[in-house]
């Protein structure tokens, strides 16, 4: 994927009276750190930011951000959000090199309908919602979809059974339960009067 340019200011002041006026201006301030490199206190433009991330790569998008005269490669690790508004209030960025692999956060959705497990009157229930992959920074999949369509009735799909895109691992134990399935609990609850 092409990195988005994101212009940054350095120099910034730490603490929070100097963060409110920073974004009350419409600055979001942040850090910048990784290999090795000692973190570098910067601000970036908030509506250059959320068009950036608002990208279909979302928080996996790579950023080249310039900076007095410098270039990183990035991508935003951490944001801070306003608790009430949900607005940005800080951001880290780490810098990465296209040829190593990092570890990342995907979220999972659960697409196609398990019509077995339905007309049983069964449920589906999602017990992993984000999954950590190994990937090189461009390879980095927005989200992972996860077909229940085969799903039966007391089954599951597991970390291993997930399919990934070319170039990426999970970085989770296989065994790990993403989906499972169970029968209704009024069946479970009626099977012993039967008995």
């Amino acid at each position: 994927m092409p990195e988005i340019t994101l212009n940054a200011q350095l120099g910034r002041k730490i603490g929070s009276s100097d963060s409110r006026r920073l974004r009350a201006a419409g600055r979001i301030p942040g850090v910048l750190y990784g290999h090795g490199m000692d973190p570098i206190a910067l601000s970036v433009e908030a509506k250059e930011l959320r068009s950036a991330l608002t990208t279909e790569a979302g928080l996996h998008q790579l950023l080249e951000i310039h900076a007095d005269g410098q270039s990183y490669l990035a991508i935003a690790r951490e944001l801070q959000r306003h608790p009430v508004r949900g607005t940005v209030s800080h951001i880290d960025f780490v810098i990465v090199q296209r040829d190593e692999f990092i570890n990342s956060d995907v979220t999972i959705n659960i697409v196609g309908d398990a019509v077995e497990v339905r007309r049983n009157g069964g449920s589906v229930d999602q017990e992993l919602f984000t999954l950590n992959v190994k990937a090189q920074p461009q390879n980095v999949p927005s989200f992972i979809d996860v077909d229940v369509s085969a799903l039966t009735v007391g089954g599951a799909i597991r970390v291993a059974d997930l399919v990934l895109p070319n170039g990426v691992e999970a970085a989770a134990d296989g065994e790990i339960v993403v989906v499972a399935s169970h029968a209704s609990r009024v069946a479970d609850a009626e099977a012993p009067a039967e008995a």
